[in-house]
């Protein structure tokens, strides 16, 4: 199978700290120095090179603009007439355009959604393309027919309000575990914002925030995936505020797994 990567360099819907922007090419080096010399195989043991392939995109060319939205619908519906579809960097803000190309290809489609947020305010802070907002956005447009949110830990009124309108199956923490995590049907979308993982794990994000998922948990949920994963992304590292990398490699290790998702069908 080949799998497609596309990275978009842009945080300028970031709330707080900037930095996203340069996580598309961080993660390609932790890519090359951690993947490429004799870590190639996910845990499923597909091969990275033999069993899959990888054609890397490039960059989209973003200028901070409005049009960027549709320069990356663009992009995204491009490749989703060719294969899947594996997106790193940005902010979460980049999950809206992105599901909205794949789903002029494959139609509405589900998401699986892990994350210290919900990102569903309405409007943040005067931003409706707010890194924020983007399931709002996506669900008020039609654009996903159901949306699993997993390792949320910051819930507010308006965000609670706006699961209930738009019918989000929230995995709650005291009902946690790898094994009883919802897996929707294809065509299948996976975000994942790094930030969803505890700091302690991946100190490399905008905003962290305590008590949250391991890697391993991330890992043993992507592991149960059987049906066709059409895109992914990987979004929310902030290389100005990793560790050695800590961050970076585990983004890595979440994307070759991803990628094993996608070719396991």
């Amino acid at each position: 199978m080949q799998i497609q990567i596309l990275g978009i360099p842009t945080d300028v819907n970031s709330s707080y700290r900037r930095g996203a922007a340069t996580a598309p090419a961080v993660i390609r080096q932790a890519w090359r120095r951690y993947a490429e010399f004799g870590n190639a195989a996910t845990e499923s043991g597909l091969e990275i090179g033999s069993d899959l392939t990888i054609v890397d995109l490039g960059d989209v060319a973003v200028h901070e603009v409005e049009s960027d939205h549709a320069a990356i619908a663009a992009a995204a519906e491009k490749a989703a007439r060719v294969g899947p579809l594996l997106s790193v960097g940005g902010d979460h803000s980049v999950t809206f355009p992105l599901v909205a190309g794949l789903a002029a290809v494959h139609g509405p489609l589900n998401l699986l959604h892990f994350d210290a947020h919900p990102d569903l305010y309405h409007d943040y802070e005067g931003n409706p393309r707010s890194h924020a907002s983007p399931f709002a956005r996506i669900m008020e447009q039609g654009l996903a027919g159901r949306l699993v949110q997993v390792g949320v830990r910051t819930w507010n009124k308006h965000n609670r309000e706006q699961a209930q309108r738009f019918g989000v199956e929230i995995v709650e923490w005291a009902d946690f575990t790898p094994a009883t995590v919802p897996i929707p049907t294809r065509p299948l979308y996976v975000t994942i914002d790094l930030d969803a993982l505890d700091p302690a794990f991946a100190p490399g994000v905008s905003h962290p925030e305590p008590g949250g998922l391991s890697v391993r948990d991330i890992v043993a949920v992507i592991a149960r995936i059987r049906t066709q994963v059409v895109g992914a992304d990987v979004v929310e590292l902030n290389p100005t505020q990793d560790t050695g990398d800590a961050t970076a490699i585990a983004a890595v290790k979440l994307i070759k797994e991803l990628m094993g998702a996608m070719a396991r069908r």
